[in-house]
């Protein structure tokens, strides 16, 4: 059991050391460089379904809740024919994600009225913050007790009072919101304040903080596959803090998880962007029934159907068949069965998605 205890912010230590200071400079230009590349996309619409589709399996797999890609995108079409429990909660991730997108976008604060409603989509409750004790973090191999959050309600109140202030109140510590970001994750994971859902919860905040911050105009960045790959670093720099009051490790390796994500989603948005280039020329080249909202309709969607077409240009239902059943004779698009229903997968895109 530890006796370390979780202190208010801001930290008495030092957090602007000579490797973090050292770290930042190429991590905010990776920043910059996929911030102004999201805006040569036509909708953003397009990038926030993909990008936030792949980050909310991803966020959900850290805390096992495991869906394909194939049933994560079914789930999506809203067949009644087809119903997958953990995609569900996975798609709730994305509807949290975005409910969070839509409030601070309002407000232009953070705020724990705000958590407590990403929270709710989150998990499909109003649990609220925990009320009993008994939360304990553990050594999923041993059982053994590494950390005990704090315990009372009222605690857990003041705590989270606190850190809205520190995310809202740039007064309170004068340092780059990069340090900030990961001082905001170690601290709400360390407060725990919900019975289910901190993590994903706690990772939607990483995102929305760097817009707040104008850092990014889209909830694009996400940590999440980083944190995968380097679960076991993640876990160690967290109890790192805790056990030897230390914060360097722990800011470094968000500082990095920062550009490497950038990276790697510049990447990704410049492949999107040049097949989307190819279908835009083969559909106005072949198709007198191309428009700009048909190619944004077959990327925002993996996985389209014909309700989203009709949706998305405003024709009926017939004309939205029809367009998208020639694009599939013209193996543009796969056609599937489900249930009664058809769907249509653009299958380039969703290779680019899913094979990273």
């Amino acid at each position: 059991m530890d006796s370390w205890g979780l202190s208010a912010l801001p930290l008495n230590i030092d957090l602007e050391t000579k490797r973090v200071l050292k770290a930042l400079p190429s991590a905010h230009a990776a920043l910059a460089e996929l911030k102004g590349i999201a805006t040569t996309i036509p909708n953003q619409n397009i990038l926030i379904n993909t990008l936030g589709l792949q980050e909310a399996k991803d966020s959900s797999a850290i805390e096992n809740i495991i869906t394909t890609h194939d049933d994560l995108y079914k789930t999506e079409l809203n067949f009644e024919s087809f119903k997958s429990l953990q995609a569900k909660k996975v798609q709730n991730y994305i509807s949290a994600l975005k409910k969070g997108f839509e409030l601070i976008t309002k407000t232009g604060l953070l705020t724990n009225k705000s958590i407590l409603q990403i929270q709710e989509v989150l998990e499909d409750n109003k649990a609220g913050f925990r009320k009993l004790p008994g939360a304990a973090l553990k050594n999923v191999a041993t059982g053994e007790t590494i950390y005990t959050p704090p315990q009372e309600y009222e605690e857990i109140k003041r705590l989270m009072a606190n850190l809205e202030k520190y995310i809202n109140d740039s007064e309170i510590q004068d340092c780059d919101p990069l340090i900030k970001m990961a001082i905001i994750h170690f601290q709400f994971e360390s407060i725990h304040p919900f019975y289910d859902g901190n993590g994903r919860t706690g990772r939607i905040i990483n995102i929305l903080y760097l817009i707040l911050e104008k850092l990014q105009t889209l909830p694009i960045l996400y940590l999440s596959n980083y944190i995968i790959k380097h679960k076991t670093d993640y876990y160690r720099y967290l109890q790192k803090v805790r056990d030897e009051n230390s914060m360097e490790d722990w800011v470094l390796f968000m500082i990095k998880g920062v550009e490497e994500t950038s990276r790697e989603t510049i990447d990704l948005i410049i492949k999107i962007k040049e097949l989307m280039l190819v279908y835009k020329h083969r559909l106005r080249d072949n198709y007198k029934f191309y428009s700009q909202d048909l190619l944004n309709n077959l990327f925002k969607h993996a996985y389209t159907r014909i309700e989203f077409v009709v949706n998305d240009l405003g024709v009926s239902r017939l004309t939205a068949a029809n367009y998208l059943n020639k694009l599939a004779d013209d193996k543009m698009l796969r056609k599937h069965k489900l249930g009664t229903g058809n769907y249509y997968v653009n299958e380039q895109l969703f290779d680019l998605l899913t094979k990273r």
